[in-house]
């Protein structure tokens, strides 16, 4: 499949009050085709939501030095100038966070929540993006009512919530969604059907996910190739079943063989997922 993104020795070094640095990325590569959900796998404070962060600038230079080479379709976002680099947030690669509160305003309303990021990125009229994001809400599952379009980040469940997140996400057709820990600050019921919810949308759309979960079970669930992260390092890459079989990684093994329904999620039927 056609490379959508190209990540090559990837470093991410924060600077500490001391002047010194600190590495919390070291030397990651790796690519992501169109249409691919590559899951990135690590035990907490691996590395993986720097990753995350640094893929589409969101580390500034007083925060962190980042290093390498990220090419989005070609281009170079790590020397891109910041407005061409604001215009692909949002329009070309979206980001959902585990806690929606970092993506939710506490005093807009859901529509004006999503209607605001297509207003960002279009030159529509005010109204044309309230009905935009009306349209990116009922495709992520939510009821089409008053009570939600008009409700406050307070006023919704934790589903909820997250699929406001992933509306705001999705409204403007990003080719890469990154999802970081999205299931996390979720129940079973939820967590299951925001997966499924995923799925779907990622079947319908063609869009590339970059999934990242601690979970064997949610990259069992979504991921069509898996890589495992352990300080800071990319350890292994590879199908999650045969990663589970043959581990080349004491970390991955670990990992893998420790979760109670492992064995269940590397036999997973995907087709089965609804």
């Amino acid at each position: 499949m056609p490379t959508l993104l190209a990540v090559a020795n990837l470093n991410v070094r924060y600077r500490c009050p001391d002047a010194s640095e600190q590495v919390a990325v070291g030397g990651a590569s790796f690519e992501i085709g169109s249409g691919e959900v590559l899951g990135l796998m690590g035990e907490s404070g691996c590395g993986k939501t720097s990753i995350a962060l640094a893929l589409p600038g969101l580390l500034s230079k007083e925060q962190a030095r980042v290093t390498g080479s990220v090419q989005f379709l070609g281009k170079e976002l790590l020397t891109m100038e910041p407005g061409a680099l604001r215009a692909i947030r949002g329009a070309g690669i979206a980001m959902v966070f585990q806690e929606p509160g970092m993506a939710l305003s506490p005093v807009m309303r859901a529509i004006d929540q999503v209607a605001e990021v297509i207003h960002a990125h279009t030159d529509l009229k005010w109204d044309e993006c309230c009905a935009g994001a009306q349209r990116a809400l009922s495709r992520v599952g939510l009821p089409n009512t008053q009570r939600i379009l008009s409700a406050y980040p307070h006023q919704l469940s934790g589903g909820q919530l997250q699929r406001v997140a992933l509306a705001q996400a999705l409204a403007c057709k990003p080719a890469l969604l990154i999802a970081d820990e999205p299931t996390a600050s979720l129940d079973a019921r939820s967590q299951n059907e925001l997966l499924a919810l995923l799925r779907e949308l990622q079947r319908e759309s063609g869009i590339s996910i970059l999934l990242i979960s601690h979970s064997p079970e949610v990259q069992a669930r979504l991921a069509d190739r898996l890589m495992v992260m352990d300080k800071g390092r990319i350890v292994e890459q590879g199908a999650f079943a045969d990663l589970y079989r043959n581990p080349s990684d004491t970390c991955t093994k670990a990992m893998l063989r420790t979760s109670a329904h492992a064995n269940a999620a590397a036999n997973f039927d995907f087709e089965m997922v609804t």
